[in-house]
């Protein structure tokens, strides 16, 4: 039976695709999946960086968790929602691929590597994980032998992941969320050349998201609030102590203290996995669907639907990344990490941007021999060349950058026949 929340705007994509016996969406999900840019999140940092242990989350297994959390969402308002039924729903292959590839763009080290990079890259279009994972998506993520080209993904998925829709404005903060500014065709793209609406103000535009990008975001927040508490606990970070001295110098009400005295019985239980992961259930069953009326409204069902959150649900999950935030990204042991990640990320952008821009003509073969065909064509930029050798560091797993640093800088370490 054809699903008619959909039509043909929502499957067309930027460049023209072959018939195939998959929905489009699956086209969309199953891409992702096969992609190095999707099996490099297994050795990309989540919270501790990849490598250490095997027990705790990396990028990629947080990827499938929150895939596996927005499908569910899908099939909980189906059948909650009154305004959803057997031939008008959302597509969970969608919002599935939406999930596995909402973290294709963060750097090696976390948002340690990312705030790094986008100073790095101030005078050349800054550098934002959203951003670079539509660029990945549209443009390099099947690029080979020089040839650089992105999946031909359909409207509804690249609307899918577009969390964020001001262009990057080199005056504005470095921390503000952008898209780049070559993205704009992108933009145009998926808002078919509409101009925003001057009730939706630049503030307003990164809220402004189809139904499966609230329902991606909401599920990446449920596994970052639940399962980041559950990897926290697991190693140490989070204790009972540390939750007790945290709670007396925060300004909690009775609900929040009643939240924080549930997670501290939960420690206490042994139980920590299996409890929190009923909160999972929770967190699903706690979303439901509002009508709303938008400038898109004539074209796509997606955004006719406003995703809400049970209040007490929502705040009990904020209170989860603050607590997680507080006690364990602001520790010394994660700030050190952070520390090193940011100076190794600083070094390699620095170094490969005086050999291959600043002093092309020492021609040191740093790069790939592929990508030195490129970058050295006189043809490109200097902006450009730039955003080739961000793409390139950004693209590293944490253990490849560490082990291309050391290659460059420490003296004793390196093999003629290592990998680059």
């Amino acid at each position: 039976m054809k699903n008619k929340f959909y039509n043909g705007f929502d499957f067309e994509t930027l460049d023209k695709r072959d018939n195939d016996y998959r929905s489009p969406f699956q086209v969309d999900r199953d891409r992702i999946i096969h992609s190095f840019a999707f099996r490099r999140l297994q050795a990309k940092t989540q919270v501790f960086f990849s490598g250490e242990y095997d027990f705790y989350r990396t990028r990629l297994t947080h990827s499938i968790e929150v895939a596996q959390i927005g499908r569910s969402i899908c099939h909980c308002l189906f059948n909650s929602s009154e305004y959803l039924n057997e031939d008008f729903f959302i597509d969970p292959d969608l919002v599935e691929a939406a999930c596995l590839s909402h973290d294709l763009g963060h750097p090696p080290f976390g948002h340690a590597g990312e705030s790094i990079l986008n100073i790095l890259m101030q005078k050349y279009g800054g550098f934002e994980g959203n951003a670079q994972t539509l660029r990945i998506l549209t443009d390099t993520i099947y690029s080979s032998k020089g040839v650089r080209k992105g999946m031909k993904p359909t409207r509804a998925f690249t609307d899918s992941i577009l969390k964020y829709k001001n262009l990057y404005d080199p005056d504005k903060k470095p921390k503000n969320h952008f898209l780049y500014r070559e993205q704009k065709d992108i933009l145009n793209f998926v808002f078919n050349h509409r101009d925003f609406p001057a009730h939706i103000t630049d503030k307003k535009k990164n809220k402004f998201r189809s139904i499966e990008c609230q329902i991606m975001d909401w599920s990446d927040d449920t596994s970052y609030s639940l399962n980041d508490m559950v990897d926290s606990i697991k190693t140490g970070f989070i204790t009972i102590e540390k939750i007790e001295r945290w709670a007396s110098k925060t300004n909690l009400n009775k609900k929040k203290e009643s939240l924080i005295n549930s997670v501290l019985d939960i420690i206490r239980s042994g139980s920590v996995e299996s409890l929190f992961a009923i909160k999972i259930g929770d967190f699903i069953k706690a979303c439901s669907l509002q009508k709303r009326d938008t400038f898109m409204n004539d074209l796509t069902n997606r955004y006719c639907y406003e995703l809400v959150i049970d209040p007490e649900i929502y705040l009990e999950c904020e209170l989860y990344k603050k607590l997680s935030r507080e006690i364990v990204f602001d520790s010394p042991q994660i700030s050190q990490l952070e520390f090193k990640g940011h100076y190794m990320l600083k070094r390699l952008f620095k170094t490969l941007l005086n050999n291959y821009i600043k002093n092309n003509d020492d021609k040191l073969l740093l790069l790939p021999l592929d990508m030195e065909d490129i970058i050295r064509s006189p043809e490109l930029d200097m902006p450009l060349k730039a955003r080739m050798l961000c793409d390139y560091i950004a693209g590293m797993s944490d253990r490849f950058a560490i082990r291309f640093y050391k290659r460059l800088f420490i003296p004793d370490f390196g093999s003629i026949v290592d990998l680059v």
